[in-house]
């Protein structure tokens, strides 16, 4: 591998290492909040990010094929070298095969389904990395040992492997200046929320006092009646002899 890929990796290790470290612990902090707030739905992919992956995908996924088809026309028991280099040659294939079958397609489904996921896009270039060296090593002793059909069909798959390799590494590199400045805004965004001072707690206040009681009215005493004198009674006369 050389210098700049090797580079280009270990930058590429490094940005998900720190967004792994940026975003933990506002995780952490936001479960132990007592209401969680709303987990905000995933941002749109714009369309140009999802027709570029979308013309590298595609002519990967025939190179795949014409790959899986042109290994399994390999007639390497016929090849004119040494039985050690045809073991190893034949072990080179079966690896590469489990790859095209497997490996491969998951990779790149999980790119599809995510296209600007960092984590999901390093692992497909990684794996595009390593595809590309071991199956180089298969074309070279194809074309030392081989037939030159047998050199034809691979190097041609090379070539197409090649491509989706190297158009890949730029939408990665694109991607990745993309999420630096992503998450220079979020640092920017954290050093201002936690500059500011918290708002202040809010007060319940809680009135037990009784309200006083009312003083009991009392009644006014009834005013008793004055005797009334019978108008109609008169003196009584003196008896008479």
């Amino acid at each position: 591998m050389s210098n700049s890929r090797s580079i280009f990796v270990w930058s590429l290790y490094f940005l998900v290492a720190v967004l792994a470290a940026t975003f933990a612990p506002a995780a952490a902090d936001a479960q132990d909040t007592a209401v969680a707030p709303p987990t905000p739905s995933q941002a749109p992919v714009a369309y140009a990010s999802v027709s570029e992956l979308n013309g590298i995908v595609d002519p990967l996924k025939q190179t795949a094929e014409s790959m899986q088809a042109d290994l399994g026309k390999l007639r390497i028991d016929k090849w004119k070298t040494d039985a050690a280099t045809k073991k190893q040659t034949l072990a080179n294939v079966e690896s590469i095969q489990r790859n095209l079958q497997s490996a491969l397609p998951d990779t790149i489904t999980q790119v599809t389904n995510a296209p600007e996921d960092v984590g999901a896009s390093f692992k497909l270039y990684r794996n595009l990395d390593a595809l590309y060296d071991v199956f180089g090593s298969v074309v070279e002793s194809a074309g030392a040992f081989g037939s030159k059909d047998e050199f034809q069909s691979l190097g041609n798959d090379m070539t197409a492997l090649e491509k989706a390799r190297r158009t890949f590494a730029e939408r990665m590199q694109k991607l990745t200046v993309s999420k630096e400045d992503e998450l220079t805004r979020l640092r920017a965004q954290v050093k201002t929320l936690s500059a500011a001072p918290p708002p202040p707690p809010k007060k319940i206040v809680v009135d037990d006092t009784e309200p006083p009681k009312k003083p009991a009215v009392k009644k006014k005493p009834a005013k008793p009646k004055p005797a009334t004198t019978p108008t109609d009674a008169s003196p009584s006369a003196a008896p008479t002899n």
